[in-house]
C-alpha cells in the first residue's frame, strides 16, 4: 500500500501544528467536525487530531501512522485524567487514563519474530504522544468537545525504557513458542494463558488485553505511560544505583536485601539509614526505598518503580502472621462510575488491580503495645491480584457502586457502635456516611477520608449528596491471608 502523502511531515512542522493546538479544546480544534457524528467511539479524540488536525483519513493499517523526517513515527492520542497527586506532592497531577494499545499480539508470526525486527517494536520504537485530558463523563461524541489539549511529546524509547519493552515482549514471545511446542494440535486452546499467566506476575511496562479468543494486543500499561508524561510534565524522578530490568530481577534484589537487613528493628534500619526522625509507619516506605539505594520518602518518586507501577506498602503482621489493619489502595473516580457507558474492563478499578504491584515490606511485631521502631523486619512479598479476584470481589463494587448511583437509592446514613447508639464526632455532630459497600460485606470497600464532619468541608457531591473524598480499600485480614500463602522473596 502506498503512503499517503498527507502522513509525511517534518518535526518542524509537527511542532508548529501541535504547539498552535495546546490549551485549545477538541471542539476549538474540529474543523472536520468528527465529533458530530452520533455513533459512541472512544477513540474520537483520536479521530480529531488524525483527520481535523494533521489532515488525513482514518487509517487502521498496521504500519506507523505518520513519517516524520524520514522516520516512521506512531500517533498515539492519549487521555490523562486529573490524578489525587499534585505538584506540591512532586507528581503533574495527571495520570494515564488507560493502558496505551500499541499493535496486535500475533502468535502465528512472533515465534519466528526477533524483538528488532518485531511488528511490536516497528510500532513502539519512536511514538508521538498527544495528550488531552479526559474532564468529565462522556454520554455522545459531542462530550469529548470540551476535553482541553495539554501537549504533545515525541518519545524514543532508547537505552534503560527499550531494554525493559525487550525483556517484556521476549516473555511473552517466549511463553507463545512454549504453548505452540508442547500443544502442536491445538495451541489456540492454551492462548487465554498469554495474559492470565504473564501480565501481573512476569510483564513489567507492557500487558495483553483482551484475553482469548478476543485478539489480544500489546499495551504500553497505564503506569508505564504516566512515568513518561509525567517527565515530559518536568517531574523529577529518584535513580537507583543498579538497573532493576524486569520484576524477576526486583525480586532477585528483594531476596539480597532481605538477606542484608533481615531481623533488624525499625529503629536500627532508621540509624543504618541516617535518617533523622522519630519512627513511624508512615516511614516505612522511606526504609524501602532506602535499602534499594534511593534518598525519595515515596517508591512513586523512583522512576523504575513508577514505570512498574509498583506500590510499596508496609505491612506490621503479629508473630502468628495476622493483621487488623485494612489497606486503602486509590481515590474513587466518579466521573468514570457515572458514566452509563463505562465498561468494567475499561475503568480505573480494573486498571489499578490489574496493575497493580504491592510489593510488601513486612515487619513483625514483638507485642501489639510495641511502638513501631521496636517492630522487626522480615523480608519482601510481592503480590498482585488474580483475575478471579477482580471479576469477582471488585466487580461486585463496582457494579454496586453504580446501582447506587443510577437506581438513586445513594444514602447518607448514621454511623452506629455496636448496641445500636449513633457515633458522635470530636465536632459533637452525629457522624455518618454514604451507603457504599462496606467492610462488613465486602473484601473490596469504600471508605471516606476527612476530618471535620461539617458540611462544607465534604467537597465530593454525588448525586447531590456531599461526602468526603472517598477512597478504595481491601481488607487487611484478606491481604494478611494471602501474604501468609506467600513465601518472601
Amino acid at each position: 500500500m502506498a503512503l499517503d502523502e498527507r502522513h509525511v511531515f517534518t518535526h518542524s512542522q509537527l511542532e508548529q501544528i501541535l504547539s498552535k493546538c495546546i490549551g485549545k479544546t477538541l471542539q476549538e480544534v474540529d474543523a472536520q467536525h468528527v465529533l458530530a457524528g452520533k455513533k459512541r467511539n472512544k477513540g474520537y479524540a483520536g479521530a480529531v487530531i488524525e483527520q481535523s488536525v494533521l489532515g488525513y483519513p482514518a487509517d487502521s493499517d498496521r504500519r506507523p501512522d505518520l513519517i516524520v523526517d524520514g522516520t516512521p513515527v506512531e500517533l498515539k492520542t492519549t487521555g490523562l485524567v486529573t490524578s489525587k497527586k499534585s505538584k506540591a506532592n512532586g507528581d503533574s497531577g495527571y495520570k494515564a487514563k488507560e493502558p496505551v494499545s500499541v499493535t496486535a499480539v500475533r502468535p502465528d508470526y512472533i515465534e519466528t519474530e526477533d524483538f528488532e525486527h518485531s511488528g511490536f517494536w516497528e510500532k513502539a520504537q519512536h511514538l508521538l504522544f498527544v495528550y488531552y485530558l479526559y474532564a468529565h463523563k462522556t454520554d455522545s461524541p459531542a462530550d469529548y468537545g470540551d476535553f482541553p489539549l495539554l501537549g504533545y511529546q515525541f518519545v524514543d524509547f532508547i537505552g534503560e525504557d527499550k531494554e525493559l519493552l525487550k525483556h517484556d515482549w521476549e516473555i511473552v514471545r517466549d511463553f507463545i513458542k512454549r504453548i505452540r511446542a508442547e500443544h502442536p494440535e491445538d495451541p489456540q486452546s492454551q492462548y487465554p494463558r498469554i495474559s492470565s499467566e504473564l501480565n501481573r506476575q512476569k510483564l513489567s511496562v507492557i500487558d495483553t488485553a483482551p484475553k482469548w479468543p478476543n485478539p489480544p494486543r500489546f499495551r504500553l500499561k497505564a503506569s508505564f505511560v504516566t512515568a513518561i508524561y509525567n517527565k515530559y510534565a518536568g517531574i523529577t524522578f529518584d535513580d537507583l544505583p543498579d538497573d532493576i530490568r524486569g520484576l524477576g530481577e526486583l525480586d532477585r534484589e528483594c531476596h539480597r536485601l532481605a538477606a542484608l537487613y533481615g531481623g533488624k528493628t525499625v529503629a536500627e534500619l532508621f540509624q543504618i539509614f541516617a535518617i533523622n526522625s522519630r519512627p513511624a509507619k508512615s516511614d516505612g516506605e522511606a526504609v524501602t526505598v532506602r535499602m534499594f539505594g534511593g534518598s525519595a520518602k515515596k517508591m512513586s518518586k523512583v522512576e523504575i518503580f513508577a514505570k512498574f507501577g509498583v506500590h510499596a506498602k508496609s505491612l506490621v503482621l503479629t508473630k502468628r502472621g495476622g493483621r487488623t489493619e485494612d489497606t486503602k489502595l486509590f481515590p474513587v473516580d466518579f466521573d468514570e462510575l457515572q458514566d452509563p457507558s463505562a465498561r468494567f474492563e475499561e475503568s480505573s478499578f480494573y486498571t489499578y488491580f490489574s496493575e497493580a504491584q504491592l510489593l510488601c515490606s513486612v515487619f513483625e511485631e514483638p507485642s501489639p503495645e510495641a511502638p513501631f521502631a521496636e517492630n522487626a523486619f522480615r523480608g519482601f512479598k510481592r503480590f498482585t491480584f488474580s483475575d478471579d479476584f477482580i471479576n469477582t470481589e471488585v466487580r461486585a463494587v463496582w457494579n454496586r457502586m453504580r446501582e447506587l448511583i443510577f437506581n438513586h437509592e445513594l444514602r447518607i446514613v448514621p454511623k452506629l457502635r455496636k448496641d445500636g447508639t449513633p457515633i458522635i464526632n470530636k465536632t459533637g455532630v452525629p457522624s455518618e456516611a454514604p451507603n457504599w459497600p462496606k467492610s462488613a460485606e465486602h473484601t473490596v470497600f469504600i471508605r471516606g477520608t476527612g476530618n471535620n464532619s461539617l458540611p462544607q468541608c465534604k467537597s465530593l457531591v454525588v448525586n447531590g449528596l456531599h461526602m468526603y473524598t472517598q477512597d478504595v480499600w481491601v481488607k487487611g485480614t484478606y491481604l494478611a491471608a494471602q501474604l501468609n500463602a506467600l513465601p518472601f522473596l
